[in-house]
């Protein structure tokens, strides 16, 4: 990694692109600190105080701490992930849509205009529930419409510059400007986290040396383990060989040449631990917000119960049923999305159009059979992978008590990204390198 970079800085281009992207992550820093005008920002640190779960803690790893300190990015990019996924689902559910993502690069920017205009209307609408929903409980210092209408519009605008600037980094500097934006924020509270955890497990009075040394060394050991299962989940896949056969079109013989299907061990990627855990905490999120979920009812040991907060700890073990429910979810979203997203009968149809087939089945519907057995498969071990990688966060969190904001969702996002964005790296140098046989 480190030579693709030296080797990176030596081109114009790159260089160029480097630094541009690194000036917009300077300028996304800086705005994350700026307070917003009007906000109670002790209402929002004292309301994190007595609400842990996963929930809050994605939540404000995702904006870089922006949403603890109500900051003008408080509400991130979150709406536009939201918005990007809504469209993913309505281009398979609307015809329209899926034709017009069909179109090519003009229809491609059609929805990327629907996104950002869905994007602007969820961080407005997200805006007012936070300004008037809340606004009575100390979150605004005064409640009036003059601080609410402020409170909205810098929401609503600081979410859209974000999204602009994602949108310029991937025009002008390197990688997908959107995922490097929820990265550097993500990554910005990964110095805190890990003082936190010294602090509370190595940097403790009454410990020796060597206990000090042990409690640091698995502390350590345990993030390179999670980061070394994250890479080998994203960069596995199950390749099926395909033969095309031979075609004589004139004096030419087209095809004959052997190709596969590359499926990704993770096809869904982070998407089904994000979607299991909003259906999961958005109750709790909400009790949370309207002070519920502390009495003594069945709907109060229920909130309990879908809280991460409480999940693996062995004074409430009784809790931890929510966990179980939440890896079936898990599983659940890990079919569902790739079902939406993958099409064993429009690949064997296209397979058989030109040509193709897979040795030993026949082609039309033993091929479907065959990569649907295949796709389900390689979803479980996907699935399974997801699960261990978010389980030992969850884990450490309620048998230590370690409180961090950071965890297998965040892990995943921060590998995935920087993996893709070092592959764009090398082929862009690779373009800009070759020759060609012109020059040879």
């Amino acid at each position: 990694m480190l030579e693709t970079f030296r080797r990176a800085f030596q081109i114009k281009d790159i260089r160029r692109r480097l630094g541009y992207t690194f000036l917009m992550l300077i300028v996304i820093r800086l705005g994350s600190q700026l307070p917003t005008p009007g906000v109670n920002a002790s209402y929002i640190q004292e309301f994190f105080a007595q609400n842990t779960g996963e929930a809050f803690n994605l939540f404000n790893a995702f904006t870089g701490g922006s949403f603890e300190q109500m900051s003008i990015f408080a509400l991130s990019i979150t709406p536009y992930i939201t918005s990007s996924i809504i469209m993913q689902l309505l281009t398979i559910a609307i015809p329209k849509l899926e034709e017009m993502q069909k179109e090519g690069a003009e229809g491609r920017k059609k929805i990327a205009a629907i996104t950002r205009y869905l994007t602007v209307g969820l961080a407005l609408i997200e805006s007012t529930a936070m300004a008037v929903g809340f606004g009575r409980q100390g979150f605004l210092v005064k409640y009036n419409f003059v601080n609410a209408a402020i409170v909205v519009l810098t929401f609503t605008a600081g979410s859209a510059f974000l999204m602009w600037i994602g949108e310029r980094i991937t025009e002008k500097g390197v990688g997908n400007g959107i995922s490097i934006v929820l990265v550097i924020n993500i990554i910005s509270r990964v110095p805190s986290d890990m003082a936190t955890l010294f602090s509370q497990f190595v940097t403790v009075e009454g410990k020796n040396n060597a206990s000090r040394l042990l409690a640091a060394l698995i502390i350590i050991a345990i993030i390179l383990a999670l980061v070394v299962l994250v890479v080998i989940l994203q960069g596995g896949e199950r390749r099926i060989a395909v033969q095309y056969s031979q075609k004589v079109v004139g004096r030419k013989t087209l095809g004959g040449q052997s190709s596969n299907i590359p499926l990704k061990v993770n096809t869904a990627g982070v998407i089904p631990i994000i979607f299991a855990s909003s259906l999961m905490q958005f109750p709790v999120v909400i009790a949370g917000f309207l002070g519920k979920g502390n009495g003594t009812g069945i709907g109060s040991e229920i909130l309990r119960g879908m809280s991460q907060s409480n999940w693996c700890n062995p004074q409430n073990i009784k809790y931890s049923w929510g966990l179980v429910v939440y890896i079936i979810l898990t599983v659940f979203f890990a079919y569902f999305y790739t079902s939406i997203t993958f099409n064993p009968l429009e690949i064997a149809n296209n397979m058989k159009k030109s040509g193709g087939f897979i040795p030993g089945i026949r082609p039309g519907k033993p091929t479907v059979e065959y990569l649907t057995k295949i796709l389900n498969y390689v979803i479980f071990i996907g699935a399974c992978g997801l699960v261990i990688i978010q389980f030992f966060p969850i884990f450490f969190n309620g048998v230590f008590g370690a409180r961090v904001s950071f965890g297998g969702t965040s892990l995943i996002i921060i590998v995935s990204v920087i993996l893709e964005t070092m592959k764009q790296i090398e082929s862009q140098m690779l373009v800009r390198n070759y020759k060609g046989f012109l020059n040879s």
